[in-house]
């Protein structure tokens, strides 16, 4: 008893629900596994596999571009609607109007991926084989054609099943949605490491990928939640939600501020790939996927909230909202801040030991000290912009497009220009400047926005439970 009491109160200190814990240990699993892949690679790739490795992540990151941020919308939207309805064994009772919209959105999401995960696949296509040769390396080096056809397809199926995880995680299914992409991300790493591992090289990513999607796909169409989606799918719409009324005067600027993103994050990788190298490319790679791990893990605090935030800010309840967002984002902080000490021990250890696998220096895989600082700080203050963005997102608003677009110039132009003429240094300090320069207008923001919204909308206080969010 002594022990569980002890345990529950670690999780109040923390904000542990089942849906953190769940999607924590998706990516505490995705971050450790991230740790064993990078083992694998350095064990099973040669340095310029490594860079084509993941090189080739950046590239696919282009889904941004035809997702347009639509997901998180999509949950979002769903969310409010179905906080205005009540379950009843896998089905959703309450008035007809909302019934109706949220089919409406179905339909919507439906059709829009299905189009738009075709056009990926065409683009991931050019872009990859253009891009792989003429900056690759000489003819027959690294055999990437056929990995590089495996992962197109896988991605391009990953987008098209993408909404409905989204639907259903609005529904309030925040809880099973976090358990099977734990599930998926287990099933990702284990056929990713045994690609690696039996020779599967630059496939084996596209495989795990491919084989992640199948287990989606295989879960909606014989599990619970085919049901669910039927249901909902067969609603007479009597009403709906109008995509150029409703979803795209929000949904273009959260679609720009995300194309911002890309060029925040995701140039690094080709810039570098093709100023110095595949070499310093898998270098910055693998830096990158520890910590974009550390910043998935700390926002999961965050993100699970999301269908919680809407259904409180759909009834007005903001009192509410402001205590849960504001030790929400305390213990996520933290979070962030003991992962990255722990990774910069880490790091320092294998360097300073020399520590090799299959004569392969590991530590020698990630960035000098300097980079890798000047990499960390940006992570550890996107934690507080993220969570700030996700906030105000809730309210069907997008007031950090300015703020993006911004961001996403002058690190597109600083990854470019300096990295042209300075290399890996150039582009990781060019890039915490301006994360720190920036990090005072963020919060500016979100303080002016959350206080003009609630004073035009006073809260309302209640006492009803918050509705299938588990």
């Amino acid at each position: 008893m002594f022990k569980i009491d002890r345990f529950k109160k670690a999780a109040l200190i923390f904000g542990l629900d089942r849906a953190i814990i769940y999607t924590a240990a998706a990516r505490i699993v995705q971050a450790l596994g991230g740790v064993v892949t990078i083992l694998f690679v350095a064990r099973y790739l040669s340095e310029v596999e490594q860079g084509f490795y993941y090189t080739f992540g950046s590239i696919v990151a282009i889904q941004i571009f035809f997702e347009l941020g639509l997901n998180g919308i999509i949950t979002q939207y769903v969310a409010h609607e179905a906080s205005h309805l009540q379950w009843n064994n896998d089905l959703l009772d309450g008035e007809s109007k909302y019934r109706s919209r949220l089919a409406s959105l179905l339909h919507f999401s439906v059709k829009w991926y299905l189009w738009f995960a075709f056009l990926l696949f065409l683009t991931l296509i050019t872009v990859g084989f253009f891009f792989f040769t003429r900056y690759g390396p000489g003819s027959g080096l690294v055999y990437w054609q056929a990995p590089w056809l495996l992962l197109a397809v896988a991605t391009g199926i990953s987008l098209l099943v993408s909404p409905l995880m989204a639907f259903i995680e609005g529904l309030g299914r925040v809880r099973e949605i976090a358990r099977i992409r734990l599930l998926q991300q287990v099933v990702v790493l284990g056929i990713v490491w045994a690609g690696l591992l039996f020779g599967g090289k630059l496939f084996a990513s596209g495989i795990g990928n491919l084989a992640g999607t199948i287990l989606l796909v295989g879960i909606i169409l014989f599990g619970k939640y085919r049901r669910v989606l039927l249901n909902i799918w067969r609603e007479t719409i009597i009403e709906k939600v109008h995509y150029r009324r409703e979803i795209f005067p929000y949904q273009w600027k959260i679609a720009l501020s995300w194309i911002s993103g890309y060029f925040i994050f995701q140039l690094f990788n080709p810039v570098i790939f093709a100023t110095e190298g595949a070499v310093v490319a898998g270098q910055m790679g693998m830096t990158l996927a520890v910590l974009n791990g550390i910043l998935s893990l700390s926002l999961a605090w965050i993100t699970t909230k999301v269908p919680l935030f809407s259904g409180l800010i759909a009834r007005k309840e903001y009192a509410k909202l402001d205590g849960i967002f504001n030790s929400t984002l305390k213990q996520s902080a933290f979070i962030n801040f003991a992962a990255l000490a722990f990774l910069g021990m880490i790091i320092f250890l294998l360097k300073h030991n020399d520590l090799e696998i299959g004569g392969r220096n590991i530590g020698n895989r990630f960035l000098d000290y300097f980079p890798l600082a000047c990499m960390m700080i940006p992570i550890f203050l996107n934690q507080f912009v993220a969570a700030w963005a996700t906030y105000l997102r809730c309210h069907k608003q997008e007031p950090f497009l300015i703020n993006s677009l911004v961001g996403g110039i002058l690190c597109s132009l600083s990854t470019v220009l300096l990295g042209r003429y300075f290399g890996v240094t150039g582009v990781t300090v060019g890039y915490c400047m301006i994360s720190l320069s920036m990090f005072p207008w963020s919060y500016k923001i979100y303080r002016e926005k959350k206080a003009e919204w609630h004073a035009a909308a006073p809260s309302r206080i209640s006492k009803n439970t918050i509705r299938g969010v588990s």
